[in-house]
């Protein structure tokens, strides 16, 4: 499936912004449309009609980074909504072939700073398409202890955050504040997707979720992007009971593509919940790390 394209995105944000957002008089006149009119975007951005609707219909060619700045400046995007406006048309204009990309392997480095955490600092390394590559014991028992603690190895079977996340019953219940994350796992995929337009698994992954969860679908629907580096995740955890953590995500230059996530308590009674956890762990005398064979 096509993820997205370049129009597709135009016509959601167009959709959310209101005249008065942007303090555009309308005289009271009737409007079809609760957003902005084509006519009135365009004119903002100092484009012409009938290029704009060009560009909302897919095409239009190329569109300069000073035309996807103005239109970016006028429907009050963030920096990653810009960022996903310049990756779809850079798509358009190389109408790229979708590829098969082999499975992620993970750099040596990013190997050695998920070993120097240890233990009782809860971490795990997400591929590009939200994949686990690698967690540590706590990680593991914190976020999917009811998974084989050693499948990440095997680079057909990974865990996927995502599919789990929506698909994964037991995966659903720890999360309190499901429907903040799921918006924010949603968002995110979307930017992905646009930051890698030929990548068929991702877009297969975003297939399968489309069909088999109406929750993503409805918030795919919003057309809504964002980065994910940071956050909170409210727990009820099987074994700890509740568990309120902040996440923070950590890229490694010479692995953009790879995200090493961990997971440090925001208050004392979780920090109490982490430390029974990681010592429940170790005591299940699992292997050091749970990863696959480094890239070389």
């Amino acid at each position: 499936m096509e993820v997205e394209s370049l129009g597709t995105f135009l016509k959601t944000r167009r959709a959310r912004v209101t005249p008065a957002h942007i303090g555009l008089r309308t005289f009271s006149t009737a409007r079809r449309v609760p957003g902005l009119r084509r006519e009135e975007l365009a004119q903002l951005a100092g484009v012409s009609v009938g290029y704009y609707t060009r560009l909302e219909q897919d095409q239009a060619g190329t569109a300069s980074p000073q035309v996807l700045n103005a239109l970016a400046r006028i429907l009050r995007l963030d920096p990653a909504e810009t960022t996903h406006l310049h990756n779809l048309a850079l798509r358009r204009a190389a109408a790229p072939r979708m590829v098969r990309h082999q499975r992620e392997r993970l750099h040596p480095r990013v190997l050695a700073l998920l070993a120097s955490l240890g233990q009782v600092t809860p971490a795990i390394v997400l591929g590009r398409r939200g994949d686990v590559l690698a967690w540590n014991r706590t990680g593991h028992a914190l976020v999917a202890e009811h998974v084989d603690f050693n499948v990440p190895q095997d680079s057909v079977q990974r865990p996927s955050i995502p599919r789990m996340f929506f698909l994964d019953s037991h995966t659903r219940a720890l999360h309190e504040n499901w429907d903040e994350l799921a918006r924010i796992h949603v968002a995110f995929l979307r930017f992905t997707a646009g930051r890698y337009p030929n990548d068929r698994r991702l877009a297969e992954l975003i297939g399968e979720l489309v069909m088999r969860s109406d929750d993503f679908a409805k918030l795919w629907a919003t057309g809504d992007v964002a980065e994910c580096t940071v956050g909170t995740m409210h727990l009820q955890h099987p074994t700890v009971g509740r568990v309120n953590v902040d996440y923070q995500v950590w890229l490694q230059p010479d692995s953009p593509d790879h995200r090493l996530e961990i997971y440090t308590a925001n208050d004392d009674s979780s920090a109490d919940a982490l430390r029974l956890l990681s010592s429940q762990a170790a005591g299940q005398h699992f292997p050091e790390a749970a990863s696959p064979t480094a890239a070389p």
